[in-house]
């Protein structure tokens, strides 16, 4: 019997041909290597050629003190206090880097002059959990503890990643809250990697094909959690989805495709949000896969996710 799943939108589904020499539907560990050549970010001055964006890198302490670089960027000739973004960036937990899609997130420092944290987190499968989550807990803190340094104001402070990242974002509101660390005004989870345990309609429904299919995200939750993998010991700072009170947490945008294994917790978690009396933000894209937005950001689909997600960013950071 054919799979009955959510179709692609016609003109992202001309994309996926090119797409899969880069991002295989289905990453198995012996691939981790590859993805870690594949998902390379190109080098640092082809990005910032022609931006209006200035750089600077930090040796930051992360996890049990241990150093991880830390990126800077901040809109050149601005001065004073600026919004300030902290952001994970994707890969699947077991790849990528700090300055995956940067060239997209760059449109946030230049247009609402918003200072962007890139922290180089630590991954697995060499770094289980807690590292990910840890280094880019103390990244934060490290943010807030050296505000004035770096130009950031407070009071305009969000946490923000995609994929994984999304997760690790959402991990860090809640750490945040947890913690009673930096007040944040807000949360960017763009189609985040929410929950180890694979109960979704959604995640059965795209297997070996679109980008990041059912196998490739066992095989990334695996690498992470180790034995821990879906049993109760699992942190809800890792995998947000399993947290059980996600009242008081700071206003939420979340957007996903409704083509892609993230779409159903990702709808899950913005409704536990509001069942929790916390504000959120949701966007689901008619047919659009995994990482559209950066695999295909020509397209009509594309345009709208970056807008309006834009649109949301420029409103929260506001003066």
């Amino acid at each position: 019997m054919t799979q009955r799943r959510s179709p692609f939108d016609a003109e992202l589904a001309a994309s996926l041909s090119v797409v899969g020499g880069v991002f295989p539907p289905t990453i198995t560990p012996s691939l981790i290597d590859f993805m870690r050549s594949s998902y390379a970010s190109e080098p640092l001055a082809d990005i910032l050629s022609g931006r209006r964006v200035k750089h600077s890198e930090h040796q930051v302490p992360g996890h049990l003190g241990e150093p991880i670089t830390v990126s800077v960027f901040r809109r050149s000739g601005d001065n004073g206090r600026r919004p300030g973004i902290v952001y994970a960036h994707s890969g699947g937990l077991m790849f990528g880097d700090r300055f995956s899609a940067l060239a997209l997130n760059l449109d946030w420092v230049e247009r609402t002059g918003a200072v962007l944290i890139c922290p180089e987190y630590r991954l697995a499968p060499e770094h289980q959990d807690p590292w990910a989550r840890e280094d880019m807990y103390a990244s934060l803190e490290w943010t807030a503890e050296n505000a004035e340094a770096l130009g950031i104001d407070l009071d305009r402070l969000i946490v923000a990643g995609a994929s994984a990242g999304g997760g690790l974002a959402a991990g860090m509101a809640l750490a945040a809250r947890d913690r009673r660390g930096p007040k944040l005004r807000g949360q960017l989870l763009i189609y985040p990697m929410l929950d180890d345990r694979g109960i979704t309609v959604s995640t059965d429904q795209f297997d070996g094909i679109g980008v990041w299919d059912r196998v490739s995200n066992e095989t990334g939750w695996q690498a992470m959690l180790g034995d821990a993998y879906r049993t109760d010991a699992v942190s809800p700072y890792i995998a947000p989805s399993r947290a059980t009170d996600l009242s008081a947490l700071p206003p939420a945008y979340i957007d996903v495709g409704s083509a892609e294994i993230f779409r159903d917790e990702a709808v899950a978690y913005a409704s536990a949000l509001w069942n929790d009396g916390s504000e959120a933000e949701l966007h689901v894209w008619p047919g659009g896969f995994h990482a559209f937005d950066i695999f295909a950001a020509h397209t009509h689909l594309a345009q709208g996710m970056i807008s309006t997600r834009s649109a949301w960013i420029e409103k929260l950071l506001a003066d």
